[in-house]
């Protein structure tokens, strides 16, 4: 498996010296009873949305790192890109067209937590969707969060639906012991 795997499995862990770097940065929002809420919420099937979370924000600080961005914004906007607080599997009407409206819903929510926001981190959250949302990322950073979403929902996915794969991942993050 390659590095940027490995890193997703060490999201889970949270028992690595990057994994408390990320903590101070971005451990006040992660550790609030808000985000912490999060958990209740079926996000991608087996997966819940505080664990979706951690993992996009936990990649997306670490390769922007990597890259020489702005991590720290990064780290912060992409551990708020899907706070929101409704089960968006519900058969619902104000559920429909979830995956276009709730990166609004998760900005409004970001500025009652935080307060301010950067520019960034608003483009972060606003734009973690794209291409789905017709106007693309204006900051390296919104891309890297929007890459790293996708990779996180992709391993999600497979990880609910694909057995074998499921086992593997379980074996690597000893979940199913």
């Amino acid at each position: 498996m390659g590095k940027l795997f490995n890193a997703y499995v060490s999201s889970y862990k949270m028992d690595t010296k990057e994994w408390d770097e990320f903590l101070a940065v971005a451990g006040d929002i992660y550790n609030s009873p808000q985000l912490q809420k999060l958990g209740k919420f079926e996000h991608h099937l087996k997966i819940n949305r505080l664990q979706h979370i951690r993992s996009v924000a936990f990649l997306s600080f670490l390769v922007s790192r990597k890259l020489g961005l702005n991590y720290k914004e990064t780290a912060r906007a992409a551990t708020m890109h899907d706070l929101f607080y409704y089960d968006w599997h519900e058969d619902d009407l104000s559920h429909k067209l979830h995956g276009l409206r709730h990166p609004k819903f998760a900005l409004n929510n970001a500025f009652y937590l935080c307060g301010t926001l950067t520019k960034r981190e608003q483009d972060i959250i606003k734009r973690h969707m794209w291409p789905l949302t017709i106007i693309p990322p204006k900051y390296p950073e919104s891309y890297v969060v929007t890459m790293m979403d996708k990779y996180c929902a992709a391993i999600e996915s497979a990880y609910s639906m694909n057995k074998n794969f499921r086992k593997k991942l379980d074996d690597l993050l000893r979940l199913g012991e």
